[in-house]
């Protein structure tokens, strides 16, 4: 008995040594993982910021040129002065919704930004002619809940002019969205 004990140690030390490389080799793997899902979501956000670079380009040559204008506005019975300005409000709009996706901001600095947004008479024009275009969206994605978040402070606003600092309490909060809808998160 005793020449098998140092068999035993010897089997015993190569299996620890065995679980010691599967553990750092599974750690490898979980690590390699999170570095291609970080890189798969900072690709997804500079297409993002890609693609409305190539929206804003396309809405400054429109804003140039009162034909192609009216080739991205879905509005009737408005100037070609209020067309620009309208394609205008939508850009800022855009551009802060973008801004909160990519991680610029959180939910209550977006917030800010649409109620000194909310302020502008051009905007308050832009948001009250495209209220049909906002049906379309589904109600759990960033944009709904963004919308939904802009209703209120323009009721708050039309309410009480005079307070519209005042952080609503009826505002949606960034929970209510489903932040895998649209694989990123809002």
């Amino acid at each position: 008995m005793p020449t098998l004990m140092p068999s035993f140690r010897r089997i015993g030390s190569a299996m620890r040594a065995g679980f010691g490389r599967r553990r750092h080799q599974e750690e490898l793997v979980l690590a390699l993982t999170r570095e291609v899902a970080g890189l798969r979501s900072e690709i997804h956000y500079a297409n993002m910021i890609q693609y409305h670079r190539l929206v804003v380009a396309q809405s400054s040559q429109a804003t140039d040129d009162p034909a192609l204008a009216e080739t991205l506005s879905t509005l009737n019975a408005v100037t070609e002065r209020e067309r620009r300005q309208l394609l205008f409000a939508n850009r800022q709009y855009a551009t802060v919704i973008l801004a909160h996706r990519i991680g610029v901001f959180g939910w209550d600095e977006l917030v800010g930004h649409l109620r000194v947004l909310s302020r502008n008479p051009v905007f308050a024009d832009y948001w009250s002619r495209t209220k049909e275009h906002r049906r379309s969206l589904p109600d759990e994605s960033l944009e709904a809940l963004v919308g939904r978040a802009v209703d209120v402070l323009m009721e708050e606003l039309a309410e009480d002019p005079d307070e519209w600092w005042v952080v609503g309490s009826n505002l949606p909060d960034s929970s209510d969205f489903d932040h895998d809808s649209n694989g990123s998160q809002g």
